[in-house]
């Protein structure tokens, strides 16, 4: 039990540095894409941080595992170097009850990806999509920024204001609309204000509504243009068109899940009981690849190690999506896949066995035949 607490210990914190390490590294990339977009005013900063919350248990659904694997590579790789594992080997330990020492803890980490994929991870992804649904069906001036080029009306018309203030109000506005079409051959309209708002009334259009300013009409490059000062503009705004929304299947409660003859929503249903499965196949595999020669060094075999976990991924992925597409059952297909992986696992597992018994065969076949020239003779 004492041996037991230790490799424990060490693993978890291991695999809790890796998973920290993996999701810091995730979690700056999504935030930077979403800032960009951001900034290019398609989404709203506020939510940033919300769309990132909700999106953090996917990322653990599909960090866990590989944090897992990996802190059985190191923390096993370090004590193959330190020869502790060795000491432990010569005091009675076997690979078997090293293998049970380790799945326990992997049965703790795989129902934890369990709970997260079977239930934290849609809900997370159903809120997140309701916020991304939200800020593709604001208007226009839902996203004006100050000192930012602003598109209306599908690109007719761009806008610009040196300062918005927190209830809409803008100052120093520029417009420009461009209509090529335009039957008095005026095809470029400028409009300056000093003021404006938008103007909003149930059941009507909204309208920017400008004051106090003036309006410039005419062609780019002639002298013949027409300026009108007003006190009040009103711009038509498009009205945002409703959403059409898509349901995606890796939203759906898993419960709408369970039953279902639809290929797309079979083939999610055993993706999600696939990743929990996944931390225990890769921690039979890592076990025999963790054992290194101190020589070698604890990082010898951390490169095809990885390989051959980004192959298991792929290929888990890979037959999600022929199921989806109908080519395979999705049972057959994914459970495929483990039962391959397995079988690596017990291969590895059981390396130097099945290394030893095939020389003993090279061998007893050398020696009968040996004998039976010998009798020959």
């Amino acid at each position: 039990m004492l041996i037991f607490r230790y490799l424990a210990r060490d693993l978890m914190a291991t695999t809790f540095g890796v998973s920290l390490a993996l999701l810091l590294v995730i979690v700056s990339g999504r935030f930077v894409k979403y800032l960009a977009e951001a900034a290019a005013g398609e989404l709203d900063a506020g939510i940033l941080f919300a769309v990132i919350g909700y999106r953090i248990p996917g990322f653990l659904e599909l960090i866990l595992p590989l944090a897992f694997f990996l802190g059985i590579l190191l923390s096993y790789g370090r004590l193959y170097v330190q020869s502790e594992m060795t000491i432990m080997e010569a005091c009675g330990m076997s690979k078997h009850r090293l293998a049970l020492y380790t799945l326990i803890p992997g049965l703790l980490v795989a129902l934890l990806v369990a709970w997260l994929s079977l239930y934290v991870t849609p809900a997370g992804l159903r809120k997140a999509e309701t916020i991304f649904s939200a800020q593709r069906e604001r208007g226009d001036l839902e996203s004006l920024m100050a000192r930012h080029f602003h598109p209306l009306q599908g690109g007719k018309v761009v806008t610009y204001t040196e300062e918005v203030s927190k209830d809409g109000e803008m100052k120093d506005v520029f417009l420009a609309e461009n209509n090529p079409d335009a039957e008095d051959g005026h095809n470029l309209v400028l409009v300056v204000a000093e003021t404006g708002h938008q103007r909003r009334a149930e059941g009507e259009p909204s309208y920017l509504v400008l004051e106090r300013g003036y309006r410039i009409q005419g062609v780019p490059g002639a002298a013949d243009y027409q300026i009108t000062r007003f006190e009040e503009y009103g711009q038509r705004l498009s009205k945002p068109s409703p959403q059409r929304r898509r349901e995606k299947v890796d939203t759906l409660p898993t419960g709408e899940l369970l039953g279902s003859d639809q290929t797309p929503k079979a083939a999610a249903l055993q993706w999600r009981l696939s990743v929990p499965v996944l931390v225990l196949v890769v921690s039979l595999m890592a076990i025999p690849l963790s054992r290194t020669d101190p020589r070698q060094g604890r990082f010898a075999r951390m490169l095809p190690a990885v390989l051959l976990y980004i192959v298991y991924l792929v290929m888990l992925n890979g037959a999600r999506g022929m199921a989806e597409d109908g080519k395979i059952s999705a049972l057959m297909g994914l459970w495929g896949v483990h039962l391959v992986f397995i079988s690596i696992a017990f291969t590895l597992f059981y390396w130097s066995w099945l290394l030893g018994w095939f020389r003993q065969r090279v061998e007893a076949r050398k020696s009968a035949r040996v004998g039976g020239e010998g009798l020959v003779g």
